[in-house]
């Protein structure tokens, strides 16, 4: 049995499609959702879901006992889906390799800290972009530079928005994050 603990700050939609993408699967456990904001939509999709919540500060966060808590809970793979805060480094080095994000957009162009969300799709389409996409990799010490897993891309349109462009990436982010996650699960001894 892989498990898993999701982090979010969000309105959860990947939280959601990952949790019915593994629903049917018994060898994947979500343990838990861990969240940083009290008004995101993601706690009522993980209580429908019937994931527990463990809500989070910043200083908690970057405590030892964060880390202790989620090494005796036997979690074997850390998920950001769309989550707002740089992972600390104890974190980091306490899950080697075992911690996922997904970014929207082909990096390493577009990411670093400031780049999620609507910023990113904002950049893209003011660069004139003839494409854009999701970026699926490890989480390091540094924002958005580990190890890629794997990228999707859709091109841009010559009246290309950031809301249309958005709607793209959320497209692909449905389609590969739960599949790129289960490859990553399977590769964990």
């Amino acid at each position: 049995m892989k498990r898993l603990s999701i982090f979010v700050s969000g309105n959860g939609t990947n939280l959601q499609r990952i949790a019915e993408y593994f629903l049917e699967d018994w060898e994947v456990e979500i343990v838990n959702v861990v969240c940083n904001n009290p008004k995101a939509y993601a706690i009522e999709r993980a209580k429908k879901l019937q994931i527990p919540v463990r809500m989070i500060d910043k200083e908690e966060f970057n405590g030892e006992a964060f880390v202790k808590e989620l090494q005796s809970l036997g979690i074997d793979l850390i998920v950001l889906a769309g989550f707002l805060w740089k992972i600390p480094e104890a974190l980091v080095k306490a899950f080697p390799k075992k911690i996922v994000n997904i970014h929207p957009a082909l990096l390493p162009k577009y990411g670093g800290k400031g780049f999620y969300g609507e910023h990113v799709h904002e950049a893209v389409v003011a660069a004139r972009e003839p494409f854009s996409g999701i970026t699926i990799h490890y989480v390091n010490e540094l924002y958005d530079s580990g190890e890629i897993i794997m990228q999707a891309h859709v091109a841009l349109d010559e009246k290309e928005t950031p809301d249309t462009l958005a709607a793209k990436i959320h497209q692909l982010e449905q389609a590969y994050f739960p599949v790129a996650i289960e490859e990553v699960l399977k590769a964990i001894q």
